[in-house]
């Protein structure tokens, strides 16, 4: 029998082909960034869903069974879906046919639209929030100019109301409907609308049958961001809204910091991260599909 036969090492690296375990330097780049994202978010995350489910008796749902036995917790829930779906909704209609705007604008005029809607994003929502607070108010800036182009008789009450609350979110959220749906228009030939024109198809048909099935991906998207934010949202209900309109990520931070609660912030903050969850999941679906059909 040969020396390396009897050594089994030996033969392995005298085989060809054979290669040994080697890290890709390029994905050791990464290493950093893995290490910082499991420090900040995965081991947070982790404790956060214990605390959820831990109760004197051990790991169970009975947090979440008496989160959702009492009513004023889906009062609560209610309240922020609603607000939620009202300002995405709102931001979808004032934001699609901005991003159509901004697509089919040239030059200047586009750097000029791109510049107004990226710009707001470095002003903190705190700031925005206190803006529209003094906008809002009966003697404030927008009842002063309704007033003085004679469309009300009287101030509106705007302040602490859920209208309100849709314009302030609608305000500090839009940039995040349009540019999902700016990004589709952007790779949508100019050329088909007018091809289907030219085939006889009307305004109202062209929208329907042609330019939106292939800005569906840039909805499905824009309306995921948008949704996704305001049903977190927390600095916009606090100051537009006060106490009389609980949500729960004022509920979250009123079991921490008030109740001493944390079976009860983490109950809530758990149910946030499924309904995020859940929108995140059923968008990808959505833009799956469509693309599908297309």
């Amino acid at each position: 029998m040969s020396k390396a036969t009897l050594d089994p090492h030996t033969a392995a690296v005298a085989r060809p082909g054979h290669r040994g375990f080697k890290i890709d330097p390029t994905a050791a780049l990464a290493l950093p960034a893995v290490l910082y994202l499991v420090a900040a978010y995965a081991i947070p995350l982790a404790i956060l869903l214990f605390a959820a489910f831990r109760t004197p008796e051990g790991l169970s749902l009975a947090n979440f069974a008496g989160f959702f036995a009492d009513a004023y917790n889906w009062q609560v829930t209610y309240n922020t879906l609603w607000s939620a779906g009202m300002s995405t909704l709102a931001c979808l209609v004032i934001g699609y046919p901005t991003a159509v705007a901004l697509a089919r604008s040239r030059g200047v005029v586009q750097m000029a639209l791109l510049v107004s809607l990226i710009l707001p994003l470095s002003v903190g929502v705190v700031v925005k929030a206190f803006a529209w607070t003094i906008m809002l108010r009966t003697n404030g800036i927008l009842n002063q100019a309704l007033l003085g182009i004679g469309l009300i008789d009287a101030p509106l009450r705007l302040l602490f109301t859920p209208t309100g609350l849709v314009i302030g979110a609608v305000n500090v959220f839009l940039p995040f409907m349009i540019l999902p749906i700016y990004s589709v228009l952007r790779l949508v030939d100019a050329r088909l609308p007018e091809a289907a024109a030219t085939l006889g198809a009307g305004p109202v048909y062209r929208f329907f049958h042609v330019l939106l099935p292939l800005t569906l991906p840039g909805i499905i998207a824009g309306v995921a961001f948008v949704f996704s934010l305001t049903v977190s949202m927390y600095v916009v209900p606090n100051l537009l809204m006060g106490e009389q309109f609980m949500t729960l990520p004022r509920l979250v931070a009123r079991s921490y910091l008030y109740f001493r609660n944390e079976a009860l912030g983490s109950t809530i903050a758990v149910i946030l991260l499924v309904i995020a969850v859940a929108v995140v999941m059923g968008s990808q679906y959505l833009i799956r599909l469509t693309r599908h059909e297309t």
